[in-house]
């Protein structure tokens, strides 16, 4: 493996620190202050500068990512709030959405506020706020390889409604900077169930800056929102204080090798304690999966994020995606798979 600026191979490491946890690895806390006090935490170090926090007690989802000590994500004002606090009518998301770099929404619905077939529901769904069973995290060699890994799975469930579990793997490697997640998504009930996916990714200060570039895999771009303005989309600017959010669907999306599409963020001036440096976080996943590409734009005071977002829907609710013919179903027993992977290169 690569670490520090050369090869090195098990033995050698080994050889230089008293537990490889010095170097990198993986360790489990809970948070004991506040609305966060019981939350825990699954710190990751890949020992090449990328760091980052899952959280089995919200969906498995990953709270705060830094590179080098500088973070990459964005924290709302709400911290690691502790998922019992979750009220899921119309938009008390919102008062407990931890933010991080990745806010699962879903699993049988996402968007904005609706009632569907008389039933009422809020923002985004429930997985981000569900707690996780069967966690598990492991950190071994294979060969000269340090791989570590982490894996919980979430059950959305209702007494005469839905049975939907979400198994989710979590893997990185020891001198890469780089995210790999695994999801199966299965109907465990015995009636089908709708099945809405979005995977909420949040990117912030000072990844996100006037000097940030944004690069996304499409051909088209539309606005949400009636008068919502299309100039700008893939540009950043300073905090404005009362900004409006601007959500945009990405069309036609350009597809690589074995259908993966791939958003690219660059700073060239990520600000490191060393000096600044170029880096660039590219963000893939697979089409055939995720058809879908929605872009949340919020660079408004106090807030300050950009969203890219892969999806199996869009976001004005399940109703519409019903409307439209659009609403995707699991049958009973039936199950989907996803993978998205994230990866942060340093630009010489």
């Amino acid at each position: 493996m690569k670490l520090y600026g050369r090869e090195w191979n098990r033995k050698e490491l080994e050889a230089r620190v008293g537990r490889i946890e010095q170097i990198g690895g993986i360790r489990r806390f809970k948070l004991s202050e506040g609305p966060e006090t019981g939350v825990e935490q699954i710190q990751v170090r890949t020992g090449a500068g990328l760091c980052y926090y899952i959280s089995p007690s919200r969906g498995m989802d990953i709270s705060l990512a830094e590179f080098s000590g500088v973070p990459l994500s964005w924290q709302s004002a709400n911290g690691d709030t502790h998922p019992a606090f979750f009220n899921d009518a119309d938009i008390g998301w919102l008062r407990t959405a931890v933010g991080g770099l990745l806010m699962t929404c879903g699993l049988t619905y996402v968007g904005a506020p609706c009632e569907d077939k008389g039933e009422k529901l809020g923002i985004h769904g429930r997985a981000h706020h569900l707690a996780a069973r069967h966690i598990s995290s492991s950190a071994q060699w294979y060969g000269d390889e340090y791989v570590m890994q982490v894996s919980g799975e979430i059950q959305e469930t209702a007494i005469f409604k839905e049975n939907i579990r979400l198994s989710r793997e979590i893997k990185s490697t020891f001198g890469k900077n780089e995210i790999t997640i695994k999801d199966k998504v299965e109907n465990l009930g015995f009636e089908p169930t709708p099945h809405m996916i979005l995977y909420h990714f949040n990117f912030g200060f000072p990844l996100m800056s006037e000097e940030t570039e944004i690069q996304f895999p499409s051909k088209e771009v539309l606005p949400r929102d009636a008068g919502t303005p299309l100039e700008g989309y893939n540009r950043w600017e300073p905090p404005e204080p009362g900004y409006q959010e601007r959500v945009y669907y990405h069309q036609k999306i350009i597809k690589g090798k074995d259908k993966i599409a791939s958003a690219k963020i660059f700073n060239p001036r990520f600000p490191l304690a060393t000096g600044d440096c170029a880096i660039s976080v590219v963000l893939s996943w697979d089409t055939s999966q995720l058809p879908k590409l929605v872009q949340w734009k919020m660079p408004g005071a106090g807030v300050y994020v950009l969203g890219i977002e892969p999806a199996n829907c869009y976001v004005e609710g399940r109703n519409v995606e019903r409307q439209r013919g659009e609403l995707k179903f699991l049958d009973p027993g039936e199950s989907q798979t996803y993978e998205i992977n994230l990866e942060l290169y340093i630009n010489e």
